[in-house]
């Protein structure tokens, strides 16, 4: 079993420690790091998924394909691999970093507050998952344009439509050395 701790960080994005990731998040979260990622398939659509509904933190809400926290010392592109494993068993070979100093702050009506330096991803893979339920509630793949459209998205996830109005295979990759520090990680 992993001892899940997320790695927090100061403004500049600089580590300053951990705490478990189950403590993490409350009215006073912390910010610390994390990620998003989307999945593409060969058609340019993307993988959204409907997160479980008895995560603590923004349940049955629909998003991008994946969200996770990396482990203390873990790069960034191992921790969406893994996480595309666990969540939704899937396997790519490429990760690419497409929104490198993401950052947002959302609070829940219930006052769960998720502060977060969250890079931004994008993998390709075509079929369907095979979601884990305690992560997973559902998922559709959907054309770009339909995305901002859809009813309860997460916030996060809105805002990044706002940073990525072009289509998906029309995204640049990002330079990895505009990650935050605590991110540099390499392999």
């Amino acid at each position: 079993m992993i001892d899940e701790r997320v790695v927090l960080v100061d403004e500049g994005g600089r580590a300053v420690g951990t705490e478990a990731k189950a403590a993490v998040h409350h009215a006073a979260t912390p910010l610390h790091l994390a990620f998003s990622s989307y999945v593409v398939d060969a058609a340019g659509r993307v993988l959204l998924t409907r997160r479980a509904l008895d995560k603590p933190t923004w349940p049955g809400v629909w998003t991008n394909s994946c969200c996770g926290h990396p482990l203390p010392g873990e790069p960034l592109e191992q921790a969406v691999r893994r996480r595309l494993a666990d969540e939704l068993a899937i396997v790519v070979e490429t990760v690419e970093l497409v929104l490198p100093e993401f950052r947002y702050r959302a609070e829940m009506p219930t006052g769960m507050v998720e502060n977060e330096i969250c890079p931004v991803y994008r993998a390709w893979w075509t079929g369907d998952p095979t979601p884990n339920p305690a992560e997973v509630a559902d998922f559709r793949w959907a054309e770009w344009h339909e995305v901002r459209d859809l009813p309860d998205l997460s916030p996060w996830c809105l805002l990044q439509l706002d940073e990525l109005p072009e289509p998906p295979s029309d995204w640049p990759i990002a330079d990895p050395t505009r990650l935050p520090p605590a991110a540099q990680i390499q392999f």
